[in-house]
């Protein structure tokens, strides 16, 4: 991979996305609204889902040390 020393984004915070292309890193604003106006909220599957995952964890852990 040749990177070069004196082109980069000096506005990407990270030396990867600097070294990267300006054709890589464009995100069209179509593609950007949508997550954009999304709410993020939490339904009742994601609590099951995570106290389901919680307790597994915990069991593996109180077997492991038992």
């Amino acid at each position: 991979m040749r990177r070069s020393l004196a082109l980069c984004d000096e506005s990407a915070r990270h030396p990867f996305l600097a070294s990267l292309p300006p054709h890589v890193r464009h995100v069209d604003a179509e593609d950007a609204e949508p997550m954009a106006r999304r709410p993020r909220r939490v339904s009742v599957q994601d609590v099951k889902e995570f106290l389901l995952a919680y307790c597994a964890c915990f069991m593996a852990v109180s077997i492991f040390i038992a």
